[in-house]
């Protein structure tokens, strides 16, 4: 079916000129409103205005421009039905056949410091939606374009045969209804700011709103699931640009798969907790070994001293670009995946010829501020990320011995490790690198036991060590054991109704303990 007639209306102006040339040379009319038209008349570009096509003006401060019979007639009525045709023409609607449109930036205005309700209200975009649904729902006959970023393809079309074929016009119109929802979701969301109380007034967005709109789009195919019998996918926020883990590029390796994806986000949390150069290795979710130095090379040598058995088949994450050196050593062992900000080309030269290990770069851009989501059934667990940075001023000494400076900062580290470990967490460190680290036990104790255990294997002295936990001790067991492994002092977010049979037993072994005041449970 060829295309005519063409009504074009945007906000965002990018590329919109010369897609208005393109389709002119093959002489298809173009209507278009406002600041459209203006712009398409200094371009020289023929343009018939809506308000010539409706005989009625735009009205209310712009706020009715396109809502009228010949504007929805003219998209919605179905050509192949002889009734339509026929109430058209008696009607003297004319058929548009093409809808050029994007919406006001909603989004971007709610997201000024200093927006006002007025603002916020006249940024809803009314007759711009309505249009897209209509041209949409008939997209048996209409072609509906919503992104600047397909402008060239249908002009393509249009060149070759002056139409555009079915099946792109139902592509286009899934497009458009996905556009159409997230906008409504956005302004649902944001609207819960405003307050009315004899006026409107705005506030600040609240932390967990009453409801949430989430829009996503798939970006990248999974090999599979969690297990190879599961499908899976990586989708990201529909209509913004890729951030974080989910806009990392990958320089080499094969296909990454969800498990790897999941032990990238965990040990780039990790990583990006250090400020000094920091290398964590995560296995299967948890960290086999985690190290801050001056030098990146030896963070990585002391993290893999912690568990090196463990370490073999993990993924591995940097919070510095990956040098040379460090890439020499990380080469001896068999990595998954490794994550970094940037790398030096000659640690790519001899990553080189590994050629499954799959090599991620993280972009400039961080994501932004996320609600975490958990699924369970029929519903959605949501919660604000953990961010909390514990201060060393927060700290509450409850032993009889206070912990000395060297102490004092191997807890402070620890207690950074132990937050990014599954619950029950231990973890066993010296300044700037892990021990041992007790995961996802069912008691502390055992937690404890498993992370001494696991630094015997390694072949690494717990003697001055200190410990850390991820919530308190509810028996003196635990420190006990500790004690006994050759810890010297403990942090623990305290809180237990038997903390002062746990401090006592700290001050029997002769032990510093030190109460943070919070705790990092990791489920």
């Amino acid at each position: 079916m060829a295309i005519e007639r063409a009504l074009i209306s945007v906000y965002d102006k990018t590329g919109i000129v010369e897609f208005a040339r393109d389709i002119a040379a093959l002489g298809i009319e173009i209507v278009s409103t406002g600041g459209t038209a203006r712009l398409l008349r200094e371009a020289k570009i023929p343009v018939r205005d809506v308000a010539e096509l409706t005989g009625w003006p735009e009205m209310l401060g712009g706020r009715v421009k396109t809502l009228h019979p010949k504007v929805h007639g003219g998209i919605l009525f179905q050509r192949g039905k002889a009734e339509d045709r026929k109430e058209a023409a008696e009607h003297g609607i004319g058929p548009i056949d093409l809808v050029v449109v994007n919406l006001y930036p909603f989004s971007a205005t709610a997201a000024k410091p200093e927006v006002t309700p007025e603002e916020l209200i006249e940024n809803i975009d009314i007759g711009g939606p309505a249009m897209i649904r209509s041209a949409a729902k008939n997209f048996q006959s209409v072609a509906v374009v919503t992104d600047p970023a397909d402008y060239a393809a249908i002009a393509l079309a249009l060149r070759e045969k002056r139409e555009v074929g079915l099946s792109a016009r139902l592509d286009l119109a899934r497009k458009a209804y996905a556009r159409t929802a997230r906008y409504d979701g956005e302004i649902a969301t944001e609207l819960e700011r405003l307050s009315a109380n004899g006026q409107v007034t705005i506030g600040k967005p609240g932390k967990l709103p009453a409801r949430i709109d989430i829009s996503l789009e798939r970006r990248q195919a999974m090999r599979y699931g969690e297990n190879p019998h599961q499908a899976a996918a990586l989708y990201i926020p529909a209509g913004a640009p890729a951030a974080g883990l989910a806009g990392a590029k990958q320089l080499q390796g094969k296909e990454l798969s969800y498990n790897n994806l999941v032990d990238l986000d965990a040990a780039w949390g990790l990583a990006s907790e250090f400020w000094r150069p920091g290398v964590v290795i995560i296995k299967h979710n948890n960290p086999a070994g985690a190290a801050e130095h001056e030098s990146l090379r030896e963070a990585y040598i002391r993290a893999l001293a912690c568990d090196p058995v463990s370490a073999f088949g993990g993924v591995l994450a940097c919070n510095r670009p990956l040098d040379a050196g460090t890439a020499e050593e990380v080469a001896k062992l068999f990595v998954e995946c490794i994550v970094a900000p940037g790398y030096e080309g000659a640690a790519l030269e001899k990553f080189a010829s590994k050629k499954n290990l799959r090599l991620l770069e993280m972009p400039r851009e961080a994501a932004g501020e996320e609600l975490e989501l958990k699924r369970i059934s029929g519903g959605v667990l949501v919660q604000e990320p953990d961010r909390y940075e514990l201060r060393e001023s927060e700290l509450k000494t409850a032993s009889e011995r206070a912990p000395s400076e060297a102490e004092l900062r191997a807890l402070l580290f620890g207690w950074k490790v132990c937050k990014h470990v599954k619950s029950n967490a231990i973890v066993f460190a010296r300044e700037g690198q892990t021990l041992g680290v007790g995961a996802g036990q069912m008691s502390r104790v055992d937690s404890v036991k498993l992370a001494v255990m696991k630094a015997a294997v390694a072949n690494i002295s717990l003697a001055g060590s200190v410990v850390a936990s991820d919530a308190f001790f509810p028996f003196p067991d635990g420190v006990e054991e500790a004690g006994k492994a050759g810890a010297t002092a403990v942090i623990q977010p305290g809180g237990s109704v038997r903390d002062a049979d746990v401090i006592a037993a700290a001050n029997k072994l002769g032990m510093a303990m030190v109460f943070a005041g919070v705790r990092h449970f990791l489920h």
